[in-house]
């Protein structure tokens, strides 16, 4: 890197780094950002518990844009930070800061989504639930709930992020095994409630009232509880007119599943603080080779709710 881009990364590293206490460790995490309610918990269980492992954790927000995320990187190397940690906004377009990471002997580590580089040395490991389990699991939830008949509409992730791509292969593969069970209609809802209510809106428009339709899949509870909104603005009852299936299990969609007004969510941990560290600082204090995926658990949650 050159003198001049070094000064440049470490002028964007002031204005975008969240103070720190002293640590053993000084870590760079660059997370995606704050949408929807499971990353913003994510981030502050990053926060929290970092002090447990004896680490200085660098916190900078991309706000979904990987442009903020690659300023960032390039300013955590200039820091000279132990190690990197990165939660991908999109898989494309790391090669060249993680060669940079790499060539300045920082090691990085991938979070909750994954990158498609054509050297995978570039990163050390990546640590995350698996979502193409979590798809293949609300799927099979729904093939069993709907006897394996049913016309689904989906609300997509954000474009070109693993968890949109990955939930959506899974989901996939698990209702392509059931000839009756077909997503009619699909839009993405970029991970939020608002994208959710106006995807949902438009699907209610295009179908005459969800006619026909079986089931809502929503790649994260957000887009759902936008979704579930529309669907009562319109005079539906979401959980039992239509089931309700999506990602993440966070408190507002508990809520959901205990009045049944949603039917089920796979659970992503956001308090994977107790994943992450260990295994980052384990690394630091003498480097060895890891499996190039450490899966996190996930688990399925239902409610007793059928559809009328």
């Amino acid at each position: 890197m050159s003198l001049k881009l070094a000064a440049g990364a470490a002028a964007v590293a002031l204005s975008v780094f969240a103070a720190g206490g002293a640590g053993a460790w000084t870590i760079g995490f660059s997370q995606v950002g704050s949408e929807g309610d499971w990353r913003p918990a994510f981030s502050a269980n990053m926060q929290e518990t970092a002090k447990d492992y004896d680490v200085d954790l660098k916190f900078a927000n991309a706000q979904g844009k990987q442009e903020e995320q690659l300023r960032a990187v390039r300013a955590f190397i200039a820091q000279g930070v132990d190690a990197i940690i990165i939660a991908p906004v999109v898989v494309t377009g790391w090669d060249q800061v993680l060669q940079e990471a790499k060539d300045a002997e920082i090691p990085v580590f991938l979070v909750d989504r994954d990158v498609d580089v054509q050297d995978k040395s570039l990163y050390v490991t990546r640590i995350s639930a698996d979502f193409n389990l979590e798809g293949r699991l609300a799927g099979a939830w729904l093939a069993a709930a709907s006897k394996g008949d049913c016309k689904i509409v989906e609300l997509q992730g954000t474009t070109g992020s693993a968890p949109a791509i990955e939930r959506k292969k899974g989901f996939e593969a698990v209702i392509g095994e059931f000839p009756a069970m077909e997503i009619v209609a699909t839009q993405s809802g970029d991970f939020t409630t608002e994208g959710g209510k106006k995807v949902m809106e438009a699907f209610i428009k295009s179908t005459n009232n969800l006619e026909g339709i079986c089931a809502s899949f929503a790649h994260n509870d957000n887009m759902q509880l936008g979704a579930i909104q529309a669907m009562k603005e319109a005079g539906l009852n979401p959980g039992k007119d239509v089931l309700m299936v999506s990602v993440d299990y966070v408190p507002a969609i508990k809520d959901k599943l205990a009045n049944c007004e949603a039917n089920a969510s796979v659970e992503l941990r956001s308090a994977v603080g107790q994943y992450i560290y260990p295994v980052v600082v384990d690394y630091l204090k003498e480097p060895h080779e890891l499996d190039k995926w450490i899966v996190i658990p996930s688990d399925l949650h239902t409610a007793n709710c059928t559809s009328s």
